[in-house]
């Protein structure tokens, strides 16, 4: 295991009503004029910002709003939401909605204290301050709501980028599972998706003597392996969206990533899909998991045969681990499949002849020759293969 410093700040408030206590927490959190961001009409019909907003007036909080936040979120929102908090004197952003609106909030939230352009901070550059945030989740997915990261799509260029830093992580995160019992059967299975992707990505590493995070990793993966059908049987089950919501949590405030190397190449190599196709994040993840597993397997067939075994049920083949290894990659396709995701690239609406722009968008940016990926470096032809097993 590889040393570490963690820092996970942030509070969470979790269980029926607790939007409830929105204003009481803002206030505790040192907030006097807040700015709601939120995405589409969900929020609205629902009576959820009704509530939120009925929570801030009880407790004597002045307010303004940003609707309009869309997946995959656009950067032309987070400038007019800089520009909104700086002429209101706005001092703390509230995030209600999922993973799309919180990315987007927390961009407002480093580009408002900043003389620059906020996608610096999605160029290279670490935000040290940003104003503070707190969240009102609807989607288990993303698991921004405990994460410091961000992911906005620049409309120069369709460019899907990340930051991260401590300093974006929630002050707070309201987490009613019951809020989550009206989502589509489709965006509840993209959102299993992205939690497992999340688990992926930390568990593909080249550290070694890492069985604590492995555990705590396959334990997170065996509970969507469980949950994920019972949902979306029953979309109203309680107990498996308060499971789901806070496995989502637990899968990307890097608790289970600490200590070890991580890759992060299906999230890389995905984001071209949504940014071109507009597709959700889960579903490219979908199609995107088993295409590069299948790809880089041979870098390291025990970590893809432990998997197999210790979450997927497969027999290990001692003789032949690679089989193994093999069996728990389509076991997982099978799931994603069996919860009503997409397994190729025309189902996303993709065709061979966008793979030359989906790997040029890609590494715009990555110096001439360089790779992406942690576990193992892929270069453009690398990634030009991966596109083309999806198809």
């Amino acid at each position: 295991m590889n040393n570490f410093s963690y820092y996970s700040p942030t509070y969470f408030d979790f269980g029926n009503d607790a939007e409830s206590h929105t204003g009481q927490l803002v206030k505790r959190f040192g907030g006097n004029k807040v700015l709601i961001h939120y995405g589409g009409g969900s929020v609205v019909r629902s009576g959820l910002l009704d509530r939120v907003k009925d929570s801030l007036k009880e407790e004597g909080i002045a307010y303004v709003e940003l609707g309009g936040v869309r997946p995959n979120p656009r950067s032309g929102l987070v400038y007019e939401g800089i520009e909104l908090v700086r002429s209101k004197n706005v001092d703390f952003i509230l995030a209600v909605g999922g993973g799309s609106v919180i990315d987007s909030a927390k961009a407002i939230a480093a580009g408002a204290t900043y003389d620059g352009d906020f996608w610096d901070f999605f160029s290279g550059m670490h935000p040290e301050v940003a104003l503070p945030i707190g969240t009102v989740l609807t989607i288990a997915a993303a698991g921004s709501e405990g994460s410091p990261d961000s992911v906005v799509t620049h409309e120069d260029g369709m460019l899907k980028r990340a930051m991260s830093s401590d300093v974006l992580r929630p002050k707070f995160s309201v987490l009613n599972p019951a809020l989550t019992q009206t989502l589509p059967a489709y965006q509840t299975a993209c959102g299993v998706t992205d939690i497992m992707a999340h688990l992926y990505e930390r568990y593909l590493t080249n550290t070694e003597d890492v069985e604590v995070t492995d555990r705590m990793i396959e334990g997170l993966l065996l509970t969507m392996v469980h949950e994920g059908p019972r949902v979306i049987a029953d979309p109203h089950d309680y107990g498996a969206r308060a499971n789901i919501m806070w496995a989502g949590t637990q899968a990307h405030n890097n608790s289970c990533g600490v200590g070890r190397s991580q890759d992060w190449s299906s999230h890389t190599i995905e984001h071209e899909l949504s940014a071109l196709y507009d597709c959700a994040h889960g579903a490219g993840l979908a199609v995107t998991m088993p295409a590069v597993f299948r790809y880089v397997m041979k870098h390291d067939v025990k970590r893809f045969a432990q998997v197999a075994v210790r979450v997927w049920g497969c027999q290990m083949d001692f003789a032949h681990p690679e089989r193994t290894a093999k069996a728990g990659i389509d076991a997982l396709q099978h799931f994603l499949v069996s919860i009503g995701m997409p397994s190729t690239l025309e189902e996303l609406g993709g065709k061979e002849e966008d793979i030359s722009k989906l790997v040029e968008v890609l590494f715009h940016g990555v110096e001439q020759g360089g790779t992406i990926g942690g576990f193992t470096p892929l270069d453009t032809k690398d990634c030009a293969a991966i596109y083309r097993m999806m198809l």
